[in-house]
């Protein structure tokens, strides 16, 4: 049997063909044919190949349409070439082929590291966390079939290690507007910056330490916003209690700086009469509106 991995390659090479030069370009088998001469010339069965890109051709306005569900803020023809193409192979891997010949998570995986490969420097996480999203709504078919991890004994609600994390609803002014600052995961929606506060930092100290590691900016603590508190499966640890204590904070208005971290894609100042048409998480959607309420009364509103 040929290398798979080297298959899944020349099929995204030949369909990025095949999807830049649309309709007055050569027969996707033509296409194969060629591009496994020039860069798989020991590869004599071409059938998986072949197999592959006809089927994702035959089915590319389903597969981008639950592209396009998936991944709500980006429309098909906003994806890169590389990205969409991608993201078929992988979809009509996941949902179309023979799980007992491509299990799910294989599926997955071998889109991601062809993101990887070929992509940009986020494409990875952008293919993961659309295929990611799609997995979870089949219901993580084959999951049951995995190899046994070792078992972490269940442990009571009130012994549950906690962690302690710090978020932020970030605020500034620009002229007469207020501004706020979100950042944006790779499921579509837009959130705080957080995360976990270092050991032997106070909450307000440790939260404003995070959001300038992850967007960049200096801020002031103003107000206290609260707590959640929500339940985690570590690998090693097992469950763990996860607070997260948010605050409202100040910051001068400048340009966030996204750093470099799994499953973010952007962050964005948006003026506070905007909002309301961000797509939040449930969790977090009490937490902008009580600091929202705070700033309309420092307003006078």
């Amino acid at each position: 049997m040929a290398n798979r991995h080297l298959s899944r390659s020349l099929a995204l090479q030949s369909l990025f063909e095949w999807d830049c030069r649309g309709s007055d370009g050569l027969p996707i088998t033509e296409i194969v044919s060629r591009n496994a001469k020039e860069f798989a010339p020991g590869m004599s069965d071409l059938s998986f190949v072949e197999e592959l890109a006809k089927g994702i051709i035959a089915k590319e306005k389903e597969l981008n349409d639950i592209i396009e569900k998936a991944a709500p803020d980006w429309p098909i023809d906003k994806i890169s070439p590389v990205d969409r193409n991608v993201l078929r192979i992988g979809l009509y891997e996941l949902l179309f082929s023979d799980r007992g010949q491509v299990p799910a998570k294989v599926a997955i995986n071998e889109a991601i590291e062809l993101a990887k490969t070929f992509g940009g420097e986020t494409s990875g996480r952008f293919v993961n966390g659309v295929l990611g999203a799609v997995y979870k709504e089949l219901g993580e078919p084959g999951k049951e079939a995995e190899p046994a991890k070792k078992k972490i004994p269940d442990i009571p609600y009130e012994k549950m290690p906690v962690q302690h994390l710090g978020g932020a609803v970030v605020t500034a002014r620009n002229g007469q507007d207020i501004y706020l600052a979100f950042v944006h995961d790779v499921f579509g929606h837009w959130t705080l910056s957080k995360g976990k506060i270092a050991e032997g930092l106070e909450p307000g100290p440790g939260t404003a330490a995070k959001v300038k590691e992850e967007i960049g900016l200096d801020v002031v603590i103003k107000a206290d916003l609260g707590t959640n508190e929500y339940i985690a499966n570590d690998p090693e640890l097992g469950k763990l209690r996860k607070q997260v204590h948010y605050f409202l904070a100040e910051s001068p208005f400048v340009e966030l700086k996204l750093a470099k971290k799994p499953g973010l894609d952007d962050a964005k100042w948006f003026k506070l009469s905007d909002i309301l048409e961000l797509n939040f998480y449930n969790d977090i959607l009490p937490i902008v509106t009580k600091a929202v309420t705070i700033l309309s009364g420092a307003d006078g509103n």
